[in-house]
C-alpha cells in the first residue's frame, strides 16, 4: 500500500498557529491513534511542548534573518560587522580639538648694542605632552613646539615680561598649538612565528583611533586605508640637513613627503569597545620576486639568482609577497592609541593649565641645571582661549545604518551635495566630531566654490556650537582626498536660532494637572531634543498639538507659542529671529541662510500650564509649570 502524501503547511510560525496545526496534522493522519485532545490531556501536553520550542525556534531563525540586513539589523555587533562590508567605520567616540596659548619666559642679552631675546632658554615641548584641567581632562598637542623657531605656519608671538632701568630683562614667549582631547593608552602584544594577516585587538571604551605601532627593533607601522596601500603621508623636520633649498626663515618648519612602506595595517571596529587591528601577509624575508618571478628579469644574473624558470608558480603566492604589506613576526608590538571622552571634553576656555613637564627640554641642554632653568621652567603657563569642542559620543545604531548606506553609495568619492555630506558626517573622530552638516549651492555672485557645506558641533553640555578653525581645516583636508577636481568646497557655520516652548492644556476630569502638565513636558522635551533637528527644518506646530493631544489626560490643547530667545548675556545664540514672519500655514520655517532650530535650556525654556474651558490665550508663566488656578 502506497504511504500517504502529508501535507505541511509551512507558513504557521506563531505558538497558537503551530499548535493547531499539530493537533490537525495528527486527526487527519493519525485518527485511531489518539483521540483525546482536551487541554489536560497527556498528549496535548507533548503537542503544546512541540509548539513551544518550534514558536521559540521559528523567533531566533526571524531574528537571524533580519540581522543579516542592514536596514533591518538592531544589534550593535551585527550593524558593526554589516557597516565593514559597506566600507563605513563607526565611531565610537568624537575627540574633541582645541588651539591652546603656550608661554615661557627667557632672559634677555646684549647683542651689539641692542638687548634682545636669549633664545638659548627656549624650551622644546614635545609631541602628545599633555595639557590638563582642574576637573581631569587632558589634551594631547598635535605637533612638538620648538619656542625658539617662529615661522609663518608656527609664529612665536615675543613681548616684554619684565623691566629693570628701562631694559628688558626678561621676555614672553608665546605659542599656538592645536591639541586633541583624550588619554594615551599603551598596549604591548608578543607575536610569533610568521602568519597571513595576523590581528591584533585592543579593548577599551571610547577608542578614538591609534596614534603609532613599533616593533622590538623600533620599526613603525603605520596606518591605511586598505592594505594594498603602500603610499602614506610622513613629515619630517625641516633642517638644513634634510632640505637646505626649501628652509627659509623657518617658513616651512616640516617637509611632507609621500613614502612607500611594506609595514602597514589597517583598522576595524568590532563593536563599541573593541578595535581590531588587522597586518598584511608578506614574511618580510624574501624578495618579491622571489616568490613571483618577473619574466622580464629571467637571464638577467640578479643577485636573488632567479636565471631561469623551471618551475610552475602556484597564483596563490601572490599573497606572500609585499602587495599587501608585511606580516610582523617574532617581535614585540607597542600599540599607542587614545580614548576620549565625548561630550565632555568639550572643556570651556580658559580651563586647560596644567602642563606635563617631564619630557620638556632646553634648546641648549647644557642649561638644564643652571639656577635659571626653575624660574624658566615655572614660567611655563598655558590655557585655552576659546573652548574645545568636537567632542561627541559613538554612532547611534539608526546613524550606523543611515552613513553605511550613504558611505556605499559614494564609492570612496564625491559628487553631488549629498555625497559630500555623508562624507563630512564620516570624517574620522580623531580629526574633531562634526554634529550637524548641510551643503547647499552658493549663491550666483559667490563665484569662490561650487559647493557650500554648513557644520555645527556640540560643548560640553551637549549644545550647538560653532566649530573652531581647527575642526574646519581638518574636514577641507579630509574632504580634499575624495572631492572631483573640478568642486570647490567652503566649509561654514550654521546659524543657530534659540527658541522656547510655551503651551497651554486643558485636562480631562478626575486627572491630576500637576502629573499631566509634567508629562506633556517630558514629552515636549524628547520632541526637542537636539538629537531629532538637523540644520533647515522647519517646526511644524501641528505635531506638537497630536503629540500634547495624546498624552494621557490631555483633553484639548490651547495654544502653543514658540518665541525666539536671544543674547550671549543669557547664554543663547547672538541671533534674534523673527518666528512670527517666519509662520506660515502653521509651519515654522528656518532663515534663508542654513539655520537650526534649538531649545538649549529645556529646563526653563518649556513652559506649560493648565487653564480652564474659556480661559483666554497664553501670556506669560512664572515657571516651569502652572496649575491654573486648580
Amino acid at each position: 500500500m502506497a504511504l500517504l502524501k502529508k501535507d505541511i503547511s509551512y507558513i504557521n510560525k506563531d505558538f497558537n498557529d503551530i499548535r493547531a496545526q499539530l493537533i490537525n496534522f495528527s486527526q487527519t493522519y493519525f485518527p485511531n491513534s489518539y483521540t483525546d485532545f482536551s487541554p489536560s490531556s497527556p498528549g496535548m501536553m507533548f503537542i503544546e511542548q512541540a509548539a513551544y520550542v518550534s514558536d521559540v525556534l521559528s523567533f531566533y531563525l526571524d531574528n537571524q534573518i533580519q540581522e543579516t540586513y542592514l536596514q533591518y539589523a538592531r544589534q550593535f555587533d551585527n550593524l558593526y560587522d554589516l557597516a565593514y562590508m559597506f566600507s563605513y567605520k563607526p565611531k565610537t567616540t568624537g575627540l574633541a580639538t582645541v588651539e591652546i596659548d603656550i608661554f615661557q619666559q627667557i632672559p634677555s642679552k646684549v647683542e651689539g648694542v641692542q638687548v634682545v631675546p636669549d633664545f638659548q632658554y627656549a624650551l622644546i615641548i614635545p609631541e602628545n605632552t599633555v595639557i590638563s584641567s582642574d576637573t581631569g581632562n587632558s589634551f594631547i598637542l598635535n605637533e612638538s613646539i620648538d619656542f625658539s623657531i617662529s615661522s609663518s605656519v608656527s609664529p612665536t608671538t615675543v613681548s616684554i615680561a619684565q623691566v629693570n632701568l628701562g631694559e628688558p630683562t626678561f621676555y614672553l614667549l608665546k605659542k599656538t598649538v592645536k591639541a586633541t582631547g583624550g588619554q594615551i593608552n599603551t598596549e604591548t602584544f608578543n607575536l610569533g612565528e610568521f602568519t597571513q594577516f595576523p590581528t591584533l585587538e585592543i579593548t577599551n571604551n571610547n577608542i578614538g583611533g591609534i596614534i603609532d605601532i613599533f616593533d622590538s627593533d623600533s620599526n613603525q607601522y603605520y596606518e591605511v586605508d586598505y592594505l594594498g596601500q603602500d603610499l602614506v603621508y610622513d613629515s619630517i623636520k625641516n633642517t638644513n640637513t634634510n632640505d637646505p633649498n626649501n628652509y627659509t626663515n623657518g617658513d616651512a618648519p616640516y617637509i611632507l613627503r609621500t613614502r612607500s612602506t611594506n609595514r602597514r595595517f589597517v583598522t576595524r571596529a568590532l563593536n563599541e569597545t573593541t578595535l581590531q587591528i588587522q597586518f598584511g601577509s608578506g614574511n618580510g624575508l624574501l624578495i618579491d620576486e622571489q616568490i613571483t618571478p618577473n619574466p622580464d628579469n629571467v637571464g638577467l644574473g640578479l643577485p636573488f639568482g632567479q636565471s631561469k624558470l623551471t618551475t610552475a608558480f602556484s597564483p596563490t603566492n601572490f599573497i606572500f609577497t609585499n602587495t599587501y604589506g608585511t606580516a610582523p613576526s617574532n617581535t614585540t608590538l607597542t600599540v599607542r592609541y587614545l580614548t576620549g571622552n565625548g561630550t565632555r571634553d568639550n572643556v570651556n576656555s580658559n580651563t586647560l593649565t596644567q602642563i606635563d613637564t617631564s619630557n620638556i627640554l632646553f634648546k641648549n641642554a647644557n642649561l638644564s641645571n643652571t639656577s635659571i632653568a626653575n624660574f624658566i621652567f615655572n614660567s611655563l603657563a598655558a590655557t585655552n582661549p576659546i573652548a574645545a569642542s568636537g567632542g561627541g559620543d559613538g554612532d547611534t545604531i539608526e546613524e550606523i545604518r543611515q552613513n553605511s548606506l550613504a558611505n556605499y553609495n559614494t564609492q570612496l568619492r564625491n559628487v553631488t551635495a549629498d555625497d559630500y555630506l555623508v562624507r563630512t558626517l564620516s570624517m574620522p573622530s580623531k580629526f574633531g566630531n562634526i554634529a550637524k552638516a548641510f551643503t547647499a549651492k552658493p549663491p550666483i555672485k559667490d563665484t569662490g566654490s561650487n559647493l557650500d557645506i554648513f557644520i555645527l558641533a556640540y560643548d560640553i553640555n551637549n549644545n550647538l556650537v560653532t566649530t573652531t578653525d581647527t575642526i574646519k581645516n581638518n574636514l577641507k583636508t579630509y574632504l580634499n582626498q575624495y572631492r572631483m577636481i573640478s568642486d570647490s568646497v567652503n566649509i561654514k557655520d550654521a546659524f543657530i536660532i534659540n527658541i522656547s516652548c510655551n503651551f497651554e492644556i486643558i485636562t480631562l476630569p478626575n486627572f491630576n494637572n500637576s502629573e499631566v502638565l509634567a508629562r506633556c513636558i517630558t514629552a515636549l522635551e524628547e520632541f526637542f531634543s537636539i538629537n531629532n533637528f538637523q540644520i533647515n527644518q522647519p517646526i511644524i506646530l501641528k505635531e506638537i498639538s497630536i503629540l500634547l493631544d495624546n498624552i494621557d489626560g490631555v483633553q484639548t490643547v490651547q495654544n502653543i507659542n514658540i518665541e525666539n530667545k536671544a543674547g550671549t548675556n543669557s547664554g543663547y545664540s547672538q541671533y534674534a529671529y523673527d518666528i512670527k514672519g517666519a509662520t506660515q500655514n502653521g509651519i515654522i520655517y528656518p532663515s534663508l541662510d542654513p539655520s537650526i532650530f534649538e531649545v538649549k535650556y529645556p529646563n526653563s525654556d518649556i513652559l506649560g500650564k493648565v487653564v480652564s474651558l474659556g480661559t483666554g490665550t497664553f501670556n506669560s508663566f512664572g515657571g516651569g509649570m502652572s496649575s491654573g488656578g486648580y
